[in-house]
């Protein structure tokens, strides 16, 4: 009989400081001891789910009851929540494409790195023999990451649920993954944007076109203009300038439905950003990320079969490393 057969399996794996429900599993049921064998390829957590023969997705796929056969399966349904808003989150990810780094801690406070490179002296200026180096001062910052809570109300019953296919709850639940997904983003948008004394100074445009690409790729200098990112709007003008319609360009938009602009910048929809702004970063530079930990569930409510409010959540925010890596652009129509 195969090990994991044997896992012990209960509610209190999912409170282990700093590890997930899956990584405890392998700790108890690794996956190196499956290689060369029918289950090599599957995570500990999916040899659970077979185990008990719970199909989660397919022509086969099972019931939300096949969870709560018994108290040991029961403990295996709040990863599944978990990893059907992941999945959500992630096909809706706008976040990869802004962000140039991911820390993730285990505290709500968080204080980032600043540096000197955007104002010191010019970095290329010639050093004379004997003389000093330009220095880059890096230091903590004076103040502290604002981080959101993320995240929708899970509101059934286990009677509503019960008989109800599990690739079915996969699509519920993995909207509710794309709504975190766009709130996140958001979040970023508004962390570019900035407010008060860090708030951005946009250019004004009017109308936007080809030229105006073109100052903001002069403006981000010595940076890279590699990410456009602006709201429906401003969206529908942009892909009215010729330079959209490039045969090329409309190839790939109409045949992958990804949009592009020119310079090569990736263009990102944020349907929730404010009307007539554009903004242009180096998204290798310009954002970080920081997360308080991963997807969280009521898993106590959800083992125990009290569906009625649990909560499924998030906990991230954003800070820029280099101010300069962003620039933007205000398209109100001049009067």
């Amino acid at each position: 009989m195969a090990y994991y057969e044997n896992v012990s399996l209960e509610k209190g794996m999912y409170s282990t400081p700093g590890k997930s429900f899956t990584q405890v599993l392998e700790e108890l049921d690794s996956s190196e001891n499956y290689r060369g064998t029918p289950l090599e390829g599957l995570d500990a957590y999916q040899r659970q789910l077979k185990r008990f023969g719970i199909r989660v997705s397919g022509p086969g796929s099972g019931t939300v009851e096949k969870f709560f056969q018994s108290s040991s399966s029961a403990a295996l349904f709040p990863e599944y929540v978990s990893r059907a808003v992941a999945l959500g989150m992630e096909s809706a990810n706008k976040i990869q494409d802004l962000v140039a780094t991911v820390t993730k801690i285990d505290a709500l406070d968080y204080r980032p790195i600043s540096t000197d490179v955007d104002t010191a002296a010019p970095a290329l200026a010639v050093t004379a023999e004997g003389s000093q180096l330009p220095s880059t001062n890096i230091r903590m910052s004076a103040s502290l990451v604002k981080l959101q809570k993320r995240g929708r109300m899970l509101v059934s019953s286990y009677e509503a649920l019960r008989f109800q296919k599990l690739d079915l709850l996969t699509v519920a639940l993995r909207q509710i993954g794309a709504y975190i997904a766009a709130a996140q983003t958001k979040d970023a948008v508004d962390v570019l944007t900035g407010s008060g004394d860090n708030a951005l100074e946009f250019t004004e445009g009017g109308t936007p076109n080809y030229g105006d690409f073109v100052a903001l790729w002069a403006a981000l200098a010595p940076y890279e203009l590699n990410t456009v990112v602006a709201g429906t709007a401003v969206i529908q003008k942009l892909l009215q300038i010729p330079e959209f319609k490039d045969a090329q360009a409309g190839m790939n938009f109409q045949g992958t439905g990804k949009l592009c602009s020119p310079l090569g910048a990736n263009l990102i929809h944020v349907p929730e950003m404010a009307a007539n702004k554009i903004l242009a970063l180096d998204k290798n530079c310009a954002l970080e990320m920081v997360q308080a930990g991963e997807i969280s569930v009521d898993y106590d409510k959800l083992i125990d079969k009290q569906l009625e409010r649990a909560a499924i959540s998030m906990t991230c925010g954003f800070s820029k490393i280099f101010p300069n890596a962003v620039a933007g652009l205000d398209c109100t129509p001049k009067a």
